[in-house]
């Protein structure tokens, strides 16, 4: 990966606070965490930065998953990125290189839709399914998208922050 870069940021923008640097590759920021990279491309260029990474060796999808920000939207993110309320998670893996990659897509409430991995990354399957279920983000061209944990004709998607509690009373040993 040889098109890491490293522009200014204007003050005022999203992130950290003006005037800080942020480091990019494949023209979205980068980032840190433990160890590994973590890029955090907008929704558009997430197909494109996910293709590029796949032609550099990236050749595995270790998983899709999602983070629901409802109650939590001043979470920690490079300048220029800004908050939305559901958070895609993407864990990519290159054996050849020995290193891993995540990627961090912010998706807007109003509109939770993202590009499918499935044509690039068939295993990725199964993962979208269970987003699209626990979370209520689609897939835009995932061959099948429909539920995979809960009934067919569930209500809602009960990993979000605002789907209703509720449910059986639990009986513990002891109790009578």
């Amino acid at each position: 990966m040889t098109d890491a870069t490293t522009t200014e940021v204007p003050p005022g923008e999203e992130g950290h606070g003006g005037g800080e640097e942020a480091e990019t590759l494949h023209g979205a920021p980068l980032s840190s965490k433990g160890g590994q990279q973590v890029l955090h491309p907008s929704r558009d260029r997430y197909p494109e930065v996910v293709k590029t990474l796949k032609e550099e060796g990236f050749n595995f999808c270790v998983d899709v998953t999602a983070v629901d920000y409802l109650a939590h939207p001043g979470r920690r993110l490079p300048p220029g990125v800004k908050p939305e309320r559901f958070e895609l998670v993407v864990s990519l893996l290159s054996f050849e290189q020995r290193r891993r990659i995540r990627l961090r897509v912010q998706v807007p409430g109003a509109e939770p839709v993202v590009a499918s991995l499935f044509r690039l990354y068939p295993g990725t399957d199964a993962m979208e399914r269970e987003v699209f279920d626990m979370m209520g983000i689609r897939f835009e061209g995932h061959p099948n998208l429909s539920r995979i944990l809960m009934e067919d004709d569930w209500e809602g998607h009960p990993l979000r922050k605002d789907y209703p509690l509720g449910g059986e009373p639990v009986r513990f040993s002891g109790d009578e």
